[in-house]
């Protein structure tokens, strides 16, 4: 029997604003069920900061007023999902039966790459 995830069952979006948005939701899913130990409450504090940083600096991105601005807010949301993809992979390791972490992982990988992409064309 296959699994299906939560992004699976709902298309993926196309606007990336609400795909980070969902991603975002995905990840408090992840970080509420990590266990409440003190290593764990680390690691929960700074997934949630990173991970629903992606979409806020996204957001922030969209609003600015030059090209520069809006690129420079675009490095920031993938180096934001480079962090949020260090924590995951470390929750992974540490706690393999998170539920949705592996799905979370996979999904900002695909967010960073798209973040890239934009980048690439801005520059």
């Amino acid at each position: 029997m296959t699994t299906v995830t939560k992004l699976e069952m709902a298309e993926k979006p196309y606007d990336l604003r609400e795909r980070a948005f969902e991603f975002a939701n995905l990840v408090l899913d992840v970080a509420a069920a990590i266990p409440d130990v003190r290593e764990g409450n680390h690691i929960c504090g700074q997934l949630a900061k990173s991970g629903t940083s992606i979409g806020a600096n996204i957001e922030e991105a969209d609003g600015s007023a030059t090209k520069a601005d809006k690129r420079h807010m675009f490095v920031v949301a993938r180096k934001e999902a480079q962090e949020t993809r260090y924590w995951l992979r470390i929750i992974r390791k540490r706690w393999p039966s998170t539920p949705s972490a592996q799905e979370a992982l996979d999904e900002v990988t695909e967010l960073k790459s798209i973040l890239s992409t934009i980048i690439d064309k801005l520059s």
